[in-house]
Parts: C-alpha cells; sequence; structure tokens
C-alpha cells in the first residue's frame, strides 16, 4: 500500500565520542528538519572536541489512512515524536537514513533487526500540523469487538479410549 502523503524531511545526526574501549563514537539521531535542506548528506553542520553533528540526509515521512489511530494516539501525548532509523552500512557514510515515521509501532518494529539504531526525535510544528490535518481527513474511528471466546470441553483433555495394541 502507498501512503496517501509524503512529507520531506533532513535527518540530523549526532557522532560522540564514547567512553568505552570497544567502539570510538556512539551515534544518534537528535533532529528533523521539515522539508528537504539544500545540503548533501553527511554535511558536517557543528563540530567540538567531542561531538560532531552531522546533516545525514533527507528521507521522507509517509502517511497512511490505516495507521491515523497511532498518528493520532502519537498526537495525544503532549509531545509528538518522529521515529528515525538509521542502518550501518560497513563503509563510508557509516549510517544510511532508512525510515522516518510517526507511527511508533512501525518504529518499534525496526527494533527487532538488532543492528539498526532507533530514536524518536521531537516532532517539528510543520510536519505535526500536516499530520493533524491527515487525520482529521482520513481517520475513521474503528468500534471495538470484543472476541467471544468458546467455552472450553471439560471431557475434551478428559480420558481418552482404550488403544488397542492390535490395531497399531
Amino acid at each position: 500500500m502507498s501512503a496517501l502523503v509524503r512529507v520531506p524531511v533532513g535527518v540530523v545526526v549526532e557522532r560522540r565520542k564514547a567512553v568505552s574501549p570497544w567502539i570510538d563514537f556512539t551515534w544518534r539521531p537528535v533532529a528533523v528538519l521539515p522539508g528537504e535542506p539544500q545540503a548533501s548528506a553527511w554535511t558536517v553542520l557543528s563540530e567540538n572536541a567531542e561531538i560532531t553533528v552531522f546533516y545525514a540526509g533527507r528521507a521522507e515521512v509517509g502517511l497512511y489512512a490505516s495507521d491515523t489511530s497511532n498518528y493520532r494516539d502519537n498526537l495525544s501525548t503532549g509531545d509528538p515524536k518522529l521515529w528515525v532509523v538509521l542502518r550501518p552500512t560497513d563503509a563510508q557514510p557509516p549510517f544510511e537514513v532508512v525510515c522516518v515515521t510517526a507511527d511508533g509501532s512501525e518504529g518499534e518494529g525496526f527494533t527487532a533487526a538488532g543492528n539498526d539504531i532507533v530514536e524518536d526525535v521531537p516532532m517539528p510544528k510543520p510536519i505535526l500540523d500536516v499530520v493533524d490535518a491527515f487525520i482529521a481527513e482520513h481517520h475513521v474511528e474503528q468500534q471495538f469487538y470484543k472476541r467471544k471466546r468458546n467455552r472450553a470441553d471439560p471431557e475434551a483433555l478428559g480420558r481418552r479410549g482404550r488403544v488397542d495394541k492390535d490395531s497399531e
């Protein structure tokens, strides 16, 4: 299924010197910029002795009509988030931007892979406005139906018939 609305964004990533004998740096997404910045991917935005901030590249936040309840739940927290997924490349640049989503369930799904870096970042106001308008236009409230279960048959796990050795 394709997204009904695609919102272009830019991803900002931070590289911080690690206090670890096993790795040199830690990486994490720190912000999403609304629109598509004119900078090329992996441009250094700021740098000091401990931290380097990069513009990692562009992405799109895809909005789907089937996910409006998840978007609504995200906005209702009062601190809406976007989830950014970075995947190691084993080359330069060290990560690729895989996904940016407003659906927390989708973001959580990317944590199962194990190697991906998945972080939530604050949702910028222009993107929040687009998501809010999308919810207003496409959300259809789904009534909750409690599933009826069959009553357990107490005899189902009870005695079995005698097994005749001659029939085996």
